[in-house]
Formats: C-alpha cells, structure tokens, sequence
C-alpha cells in the first residue's frame, strides 16, 4: 500500500481545481474563469485498493503583496514543502514561463519528485508546443493531459503512485477530504458570486458561513453573509431591488443541493467589513491561511 501527500503546484488558472474535481469524480474544489479563486488549501482524497492519493490543490502563484496574497502564496509553498510529490501544472496553450523555472528549481532544491503536467491539451493550439519545453530539466516525468476529455489522467495517477512512498492509509476509503462543509458551503457561495460579478469586485468578497442547522433530515438550513470592504461594493452585491443577491443565493443553493444531498434553505446578507483582507486573523478565521 502506498500513501502521500501532491501538491497541485501551477500559476492561477492553470487548471489544478479542475483536475482535482476530475481525478476525484466528485466537484469538491470551485472553479470559475476569473483568477485567484482558489485562496486555500484544499485536501481531496482518491483512495484506490493500492493507493491513496491525498491531492492538495492551491492557490495560483501570485506576487506577495497584500496579506491575502501573502497568505495565498504562503499556502502554495507549505505545499511544496510538505508533499510528497509535486505536480506543477502548466496552461499548455499559454505554455512555459520563467515562473515555472523559479518554482521547479525551488522544488528540486527541496529534493521533491516533481511531474510537469501540461493541462487543457484538447484545445486548439495547445498541441503545437513541444513538452516538455525543450532545456528544462529537474523533472522527474512529463505528461500532456486534458481534464475535459480524460486524455492523460489515468497515466498521471498510475505514475504518481509509483513515486508515493510506502504507507498506510491515512484516512477512511469513504473520505473525500478533510474539509468541514461549513467551509465547502462557503465556497460554493463565493463561486456564485464570483461567476454573477463583475472582473474586479470578486477578489474584493469573502462568504462566512454564520449558521448551519442539519437537524430536519430532509433541510439544511444555512446562513452567510458576503462580505464586502466598502458600501458601493454592498450595492453591487444586492443589485437593484434585490436581484444580484437572489441570483448568487439560487445558483448556490442548487450548487449545495447537489453537494449535501438534500433540501437547502439559504439566506444570504452583505456585510460591509473595511479591511477584511488586510487582517491576518480575519483571513485565518475564514479558512484562507
């Protein structure tokens, strides 16, 4: 039996949130097209009868600027150091970039088995680049892959379990990850305000899930409240007489319906929080660090 931790490594929108969700059969991890949606760690968990995988997907390489992309990258590189396989995603029609040299080495430096994964290889175009890039080297494999159509994914795992070291499980067959659904449920809320919003304000919200009764075997009952940073930002979220914030409460309570399993009651309010970002243990207390 075989056992460890792999980290889903890659620059934002690199597709490791979709590869996840496909490698598991299950959509545990949010996906939306705009950038810097994932902004923690997310355990999922592929146990097979020889195996069990422990995916860690992370936040897409950013600049360090403030401290929710602090604490993003800090996410990223405790991944690094803490896997026991790397596998560093690469858009493969966007193709390689300097970034991925800088985090190769700082794996190899770290002594990590590192996959080079080139992702989304059934779109047109992807398949002109050569992979993996030509004068790269540290790797200890290369395969193109493609989450949409399965291409490669069955290699990838079969590899991967090759370089897992020997190790009993670490959790239940029956465990899909280690995340509460507290959390879960306030993600699903923070990707349909991500994919109802505008380019700009999504990155300026964060969803705290308040309440969360399961008592009624047949309805969740939950409350969240998306927060904001300044009052314009609170009317965007409402929108006129309300319909913004219907619109994200529908979308999500469908999202967490097929998620829980049952019925979902949501009630969702807008906070006005000045500064939530900026605050290490506001975002610690959100799951982002």
């Amino acid at each position: 039996m075989k056992a460890g931790f792999v980290a889903l490594l890659g620059r934002p929108n690199a597709g490791k949130s979709t590869l996840l969700n496909r490698l598991l059969g299950e959509k545990l991890a949010i996906v939306t097209p705009k950038p810097q949606t994932t902004r923690s760690r997310l355990l999922g968990i592929l146990t097979r009868p020889d195996a069990q995988i422990l995916l860690v997907d992370t936040p897409g390489f950013v600049a360090a600027g403030r401290p929710l992309e602090r604490a993003m990258r800090a996410v990223a590189e405790e991944a690094a150091v803490d896997c026991d396989v790397a596998l560093l995603l690469v858009d493969a029609e966007r193709g390689w970039e300097p970034l991925h040299d800088e985090w190769l080495a700082r794996l190899v430096a770290l002594r990590k088995p590192v996959l080079l994964v080139a992702t989304r290889c059934d779109r047109p175009g992807a398949d002109r680049r050569p992979w993996p890039p030509p004068g790269v080297e540290g790797a200890v494999g290369a395969l193109r892959t493609s989450a949409r159509t399965g291409e490669g994914l069955e290699a990838l795992v079969d590899r991967v379990v090759e370089l897992l070291p020997e190790a009993p499980p670490y959790f239940p067959e029956d465990e899909i990850t280690d995340r509460p659904l507290r959390f879960l449920a306030a993600e699903t809320v923070r990707e349909a305000a991500f994919e109802a919003l505008g380019q700009e304000l999504p990155y300026r919200i964060a969803v705290e899930v308040t309440s969360f009764d399961e008592s009624d075997p047949a309805l969740v009952r939950i409350g969240a409240t998306i927060l904001v940073e300044r009052d314009s930002q609170k009317k965007i979220v409402i929108g006129t007489g309300g319909a913004q914030i219907k619109a994200i409460g529908m979308r999500a309570r469908r999202e967490l319906e097929r998620l829980l399993g049952r019925q979902v009651h949501l009630a969702l309010w807008v906070k006005v929080e000045p500064g939530w970002a900026r605050k290490p243990k506001r975002l610690k207390s959100l799951g982002y660090c």
